[in-house]
C-alpha cells in the first residue's frame, strides 16, 4: 500500500511535528515495523515566524502548494498557478497585459490590496523588485523570475507580517523555497499548444545536483529552465464573442459608449482616429475623407480614399465614419515571452554544527508586444504640463486636405506607420552568502544578499509630435520646432508632407523615419542586505520548551526609471512621461517569543523596529495564540500592525503621465451623450516627498478540524484595516475640483457652455484614503482510500469577501467588494468577491488524474456598491439600459485536467487539457486590461489548451 504525503491543509490539522508525521508515513508506505527507537525531534522554520519549532502549525493561517500541487494545476509557471488562486484578487499583474506598465512581468495581490502590498520572499529572503513599477507607481516583485522545477514548495501566510519581515507585508507573505540539495539529474520537457494552434508553450529544465551532505559533506544543485510562449492574436479569436474586439455593435454598443470600432464620427465634436482621416470642417463638425456628399463643404474630394479601397470591416457608423477594429486586428491576448532561469545553490557541511551555502538566481527574458497604430491627436503629459494634441491638423496646402486652403483639424490612425510594438529585455540576477550552524544552544542563520533587476524597453510605432506636426502642417513654428528637435527632420528635403490614407504609399522610408524612430528607456532596481537571526529554546512552562529569536538586518535600495526618450518634453503622441529615481537605507532589530502557557495553549508575540533613513521610524508588533483542546480541533487567531514604506516613484524624484478612463458630469449634465459614459483621459501625477508610510491593523480568527480520518477543515475570518494609503488623487476627485486641462476646439455645436472635452487630468500622489477589507477562507482536503482502486482526494479553497471599504479625505466611504471598482487600480480587473478553487485526484499505482475547477464569482458592472446607475450602459439605439443585461459581470468558471503516469521510477509522461469545455469569457465593457473580456477570464480568450511533456530521472 502507498500512502501519499498529507497536503498543508492536513498538517495543520494535526498537532504533531512534521518531520515526525514524515517519518511515520515513509515508515507505513514500506510496510516495514515502525522503528521504536526514540528519535530527536526535528526543529523546523515556517513563514511568518522566525522560531524553529517542532510543530508545523503556527497561530497565522498559512497555505503551502507542493510540487505535486503545481503538477495538478497543469500552469507552466510559478506565476500562472499563483494567479488562479483564491487568494489572489484585485491588483494582480498578468503577464498578459503587454500594453500595462508593468508588461513582462506578473505580480500577486493577497486580499486585493496590490502587489506592492505582497511580500514576495525567495528562501525566506527578499528579491529586487521589478524595474517598471505597477501603474507607474508601485514596485513590486516578478514572479517570472521563479524557476518551476526547482521549487520545492510555497507557503502563503495570509495574515499581515511586517513584524517578522518589515516592510510590504500588510496583506501577506509568497515565499518560494527552492530546493536545498538534490542528488541525481532530472529533465523535463513539455509543448503547449491552444485549440486554434497558436500560443505554443515549450519547456526545457535540466535538473542536476551531486555529493551527499552526509557522508560527501557537501552538494552542489543547479537548475536550468527555458520556455518560450508565443502570442496569441486578438484576430485569431475573432469566433469568440467579445474577445479581443472595440466594435461591439452587434452587442448593442455603439461609438457613443466608444465601442463602435475605432474611426468612427461620434458627435459634431468629436471623432475617433480613422484610416483614411476624419477632418473637422472650419467652424463645424467632422467629416470622413471619402465623403462625396456637397454638404460636407469639401474644396477637394478623394474618390481614391473610398473606405472600401483600405478596409472590408463592416461598415454603418453614424456621420459616415470609416471602421475597422484597431483591437482586434493588432493587439494580443498574450504576448511572446522567451525566458531562462538559473538556479545554483551549493552547500558545505563545514562540522557536526555548520554549514555554509551560496546561492546564485539568474533570469532573462524577452517579451514582445503589440497594440493598435498611434493616432495623431492623444494628448500627454510631463513634468512641464500637459501637451494639447487635440488641435493637430491638415495644413492648408496639404496635399490629403480636402478643405485645401483652410486648416482643418484631423483624426488620422496611423496604420502606414505599423503597430506600436514594445520589446522589453530584462536580467536579474541574485546572490546569496551565508552560514547556518547552532552555537550555546541557538540556532543561527546570517547571510549577505545582493539582487539586482534590469530592464530595457524598446518601442517603435509611436509618433513625434513635432515631426508629425510639421509633416501635416508645416507652418513655420511647427517647421522650427521640428528641425530644432529632429535631425531626421532637418534632413528631409524641404515642403515634406507625411501623405494620409489612400495615399500613404507616396512616403519615403526618410519620411518614417524621421516621423517613427525608435524609442527608448531602462530601469534599474538594486537590493544589498545583511542579515542575522538567531532562536532557541529556554525555560519551561507547562506546555513545554519557551521559543525565543531575534535578528537584526540593514538594506540598502536603488531604483531608477529614466523617462523613455523624447517624453521628457511631451513629444512623444499617446504616450506620457513616466520616470523616477530614489535610494534609501534601512536598518531593523526584531524579536519574537513563544509560550506554551499550557499542554493545549500556545500564545506567540513578536516586535520589530524599522529605520529608514527618508521616512522615519515605524515598530510593528504582532500576537497570535493556538488553543487545541483536542488532537482534532484547534483555534487559532492573530493581530498585527503593518506598515509599507513609499516607493521611490511616489516619493523620489520624477513623475508619471498616464492614462484613465472617467466620465464628465460637466458635459453630461449639457447633454453631451458621449461626456456621459467613461472615456480615455491623460492622468499627470506628481510624487509627493512629504508621504508618510502606509499603516495597517490585521486580524484573523480560524479554526482547523479533523473531524475524520484523512480529512481537515479550516476556516479563517481575516480583516486587514490600511490607512495612510498613497494614491493618486481620484480622478473623479480631479475632474470635480476643476483640475483639468479641456480642449475648447471639441465642443459641439449648439451646445450652449459646452468647454469642450476633457484632455488632462492633474494630480499628486497623497496619503488620502483608508481601506478596511474583510472575509473569510475554506480550506478542506478529504481522501478516500479505494482498496485496489487506489486513492480520491477532493479539495476546495474558497475566498469570500465581505467588504472592501474605502474611505477618502473627506469621510466618503465606497464598498468595492462584488462591484466593477476600484478601476484606478491595475487593468480595471474588479472585486469579485467569491474566488473558488476546487480540486479532485484519483491515484492508482502508476496513473495520476486530477481535475481543477477554478471560478470567479459574478460582480456588479457598478464603480462601487453606493452607486446609483450601472458603470456602462447599451447604445441609445439598443434602449440605452445597463450593460451587461442586469449590470453584471457574469460569473467565470473553468475545468483544467492533468494526468501523469509513471512508466519506470525514472520515466514518466504527463498530460494537460486547460479550459476542458472551452468556455468563453463573458462581456466586459469596462476593463481596460483586456478588450471585451475581464483579465481575470484569460483562460477563456485563449481557448481550449493543451500541453503534453516528459520528465526522465538519470
Amino acid at each position: 500500500m502507498k500512502i501519499r504525503p498529507m497536503s498543508g491543509v492536513v498538517r495543520r490539522a494535526f498537532p504533531i511535528a512534521a518531520p515526525l508525521l514524515m517519518t511515520m508515513l515513509t515508515a507505513q508506505a514500506q510496510n516495514t515495523p515502525a522503528d521504536t527507537t526514540a528519535q530527536p525531534i526535528q526543529r523546523v522554520e515556517i513563514t511568518g515566524s522566525n522560531i524553529r519549532r517542532a510543530q508545523a502549525e503556527t497561530a497565522s493561517p498559512v497555505q503551502t502548494v507542493n510540487r505535486a500541487d503545481i503538477e495538478k494545476s497543469g500552469k507552466t509557471t510559478v506565476a500562472e498557478l499563483l494567479q488562479t488562486l483564491a487568494v489572489d484578487n484585485q491588483g494582480s499583474v498578468p503577464t498578459t497585459f503587454g500594453s500595462g506598465f508593468a508588461s513582462g512581468a506578473s505580480g500577486i495581490s493577497l486580499r486585493g490590496l496590490g502587489a506592492a502590498s505582497t511580500l514576495v520572499l525567495l528562501n525566506g529572503r527578499r528579491i529586487a523588485p521589478y524595474g517598471l513599477a505597477d501603474d507607474g507607481q508601485k514596485v513590486f516583485a516578478d514572479l517570472n523570475i521563479i524557476p518551476a522545477e526547482a521549487v520545492e514548495r510555497v507557503e502563503i501566510l495570509k495574515d499581515g507580517a511586517s513584524a517578522i519581515y518589515g516592510s510590504d507585508a500588510i496583506a501577506g507573505v509568497v515565499n518560494v523555497i527552492l530546493r536545498k540539495d538534490y542528488v541525481g539529474t532530472t529533465v523535463r520537457l513539455s509543448q503547449g499548444l491552444s485549440n486554434e494552434s497558436d500560443g505554443g508553450d515549450t519547456r526545457l529544465a535540466v535538473t542536476h545536483g551531486v555529493g551527499d551532505l552526509e557522508t560527501d559533506r557537501y552538494n552542489f544543485l543547479f537548475s536550468a529552465e527555458y520556455g518560450k510562449k508565443r502570442e496569441v492574436w486578438n484576430r485569431d479569436r475573432a469566433g469568440r464573442g467579445a474577445v479581443g474586439r472595440a466594435d461591439l455593435r452587434e452587442f448593442g454598443f455603439s461609438a457613443q459608449e466608444g465601442l463602435g470600432g475605432t474611426g468612427a464620427i461620434v458627435n459634431a465634436g468629436a471623432a475617433g482616429s480613422s484610416i483614411i482621416g476624419n477632418v473637422q470642417r472650419p467652424g463645424g463638425g467632422y467629416y470622413s475623407r471619402d465623403s462625396l456628399d456637397a454638404a460636407n463643404g469639401f474644396t477637394r474630394t478623394f474618390p481614391g480614399a473610398a473606405c472600401a479601397n483600405l478596409t472590408n470591416h463592416p461598415q454603418g457608423a453614424p456621420g459616415t465614419g470609416c471602421l475597422i477594429d484597431a483591437t482586434q486586428q493588432y493587439n494580443q491576448i498574450q504576448p511572446r515571452q522567451e525566458t531562462l532561469n538559473l538556479f545554483g545553490r551549493a552547500t558545505f557541511q563545514l562540522n557536526n554544527d555548520w554549514q555554509a551555502y551560496v546561492e546564485l538566481n539568474g533570469y532573462h527574458s524577452d517579451t514582445d508586444s503589440s497594440t493598435t497604430p498611434s493616432g495623431v491627436s492623444a494628448s500627454v503629459g510631463y513634468p512641464g504640463g500637459p501637451v494639447n494634441n487635440a488641435g493637430v491638423s491638415l495644413g492648408a496646402t496639404h496635399p490629403d486636405n480636402p478643405y485645401f486652403g483652410s486648416a482643418a483639424r484631423v483624426r488620422y490612425l496611423a496604420w502606414d506607420v505599423g503597430p506600436r510594438t514594445s520589446a522589453i529585455e530584462t536580467n536579474f540576477v541574485r546572490a546569496v552568502a551565508g552560514l547556518k550552524g547552532t552555537a550555546a544552544g541557538w540556532d543561527i542563520d546570517s547571510a549577505l544578499l545582493f539582487s539586482q533587476s534590469k530592464t530595457n524597453r524598446s518601442q517603435n510605432g509611436y509618433l513625434q509630435r513635432d515631426v508629425a506636426f510639421a509633416l501635416l502642417n508645416p507652418t513655420a513654428a511647427n517647421v522650427a520646432a521640428a528641425q530644432a528637435g529632429s535631425a531626421a527632420y532637418a534632413g528631409l528635403p524641404a515642403g515634406s508632407y507625411w501623405r494620409i490614407g489612400e495615399n500613404a504609399g507616396l512616403n519615403s522610408p526618410a519620411i518614417y523615419a524621421a516621423l517613427s524612430p525608435t524609442i527608448t528607456n531602462d530601469a534599474t532596481t538594486n537590493i544589498a542586505m545583511a542579515d542575522v537571526k538567531a532562536s532557541r529554546e529556554f525555560g519551561q512552562l507547562p506546555g513545554g520548551a519557551m521559543g525565543l529569536a531575534v535578528g537584526a538586518e540593514f538594506r540598502h535600495d536603488e531604483t531608477e526609471l529614466a523617462p523613455t526618450s523624447g517624453t521628457e518634453r511631451g513629444n512623444i503622441i499617446g504616450l506620457g512621461y513616466s520616470a523616477y529615481e530614489g535610494q534609501r537605507n534601512s536598518a531593523a532589530v526584531y524579536a519574537e517569543f513563544l509560550a506554551p502557557v499550557h499542554s493545549t495553549l500556545e500564545l506567540s508575540a513578536a516586535l520589530r523596529y524599522d529605520h529608514f533613513n527618508d521616512v522615519g521610524n515605524s515598530y510593528t508588533p504582532k500576537a497570535g495564540f493556538k488553543w487545541t483542546p483536542a488532537r482534532s480541533f484547534a483555534l487559532r487567531g492573530t493581530f498585527a500592525r503593518g506598515f509599507r514604506a513609499p516607493g521611490p516613484a511616489e516619493n523620489g524624484r520624477g513623475g508619471l503621465a498616464a492614462f484613465s478612463t472617467a466620465d464628465d458630469p460637466a458635459r453630461c449634465a449639457l447633454g453631451v451623450e458621449a461626456a456621459c459614459s467613461s472615456g480615455q483621459v491623460a492622468v499627470i501625477t506628481s510624487p509627493n516627498p512629504d508621504l508618510a508610510p502606509e499603516k495597517s491593523k490585521s486580524f484573523s480568527l480560524g479554526a482547523v478540524w479533523d473531524p475524520l480520518p484523512r480529512t481537515s477543515i479550516s476556516l479563517d475570518a481575516w480583516q486587514i484595516e490600511r490607512k495612510n494609503e498613497i494614491n493618486q488623487e481620484t480622478t473623479e476627485a480631479a475632474i470635480a475640483a476643476g483640475n483639468v486641462v479641456r480642449d475648447p476646439g471639441s465642443a459641439v455645436p449648439g451646445v450652449a457652455g459646452d468647454p469642450g472635452q476633457i484632455v488632462a487630468v492633474l494630480t499628486n500622489y497623497i496619503n488620502s484614503a483608508s481601506t478596511k477589507v474583510n472575509g473569510v477562507d475554506l480550506d478542506a482536503r478529504t481522501t478516500f482510500q479505494l482498496g485496489n482502486a487506489g486513492s480520491l482526494t477532493a479539495d476546495i479553497k474558497w475566498t469570500h469577501m465581505f467588504k472592501f471599504e474605502r474611505t477618502d479625505q473627506e469621510g466618503n466611504t465606497v464598498d468595492f467588494a462584488g462591484t466593477h471598482g476600484n478601476c484606478d487600480v491595475t487593468n480595471c480587473i474588479g472585486t469579485p468577491d467569491d474566488r473558488i478553487n476546487l480540486g479532485l485526484t484519483w491515484d492508482r499505482g502508476p496513473l495520476r488524474l486530477s481535475g481543477v475547477v477554478n471560478h470567479r464569482g459574478k460582480f456588479d458592472n457598478t464603480e462601487n456598491k453606493q452607486a446609483e446607475e450601472c458603470a456602462f450602459h447599451f447604445s441609445a439605439a439598443a434602449g440605452g439600459g445597463d450593460a451587461p443585461t442586469g449590470c453584471k459581470i457574469s460569473s467565470f468558471t473553468t475545468l483544467d485536467l492533468t494526468a501523469k503516469y509513471r512508466f519506470t521510477n525514472k520515466a514518466e509522461l504527463f498530460a494537460t487539457i486547460q479550459n476542458v469545455f472551452d468556455k468563453e469569457p463573458p462581456l466586459d465593457p469596462l476593463t481596460y486590461g483586456a478588450a471585451g473580456y475581464n483579465p481575470l477570464d484569460y483562460s477563456g480568450a485563449l481557448g481550449r489548451y493543451f500541453q503534453v511533456g516528459v520528465r526522465y530521472t538519470f
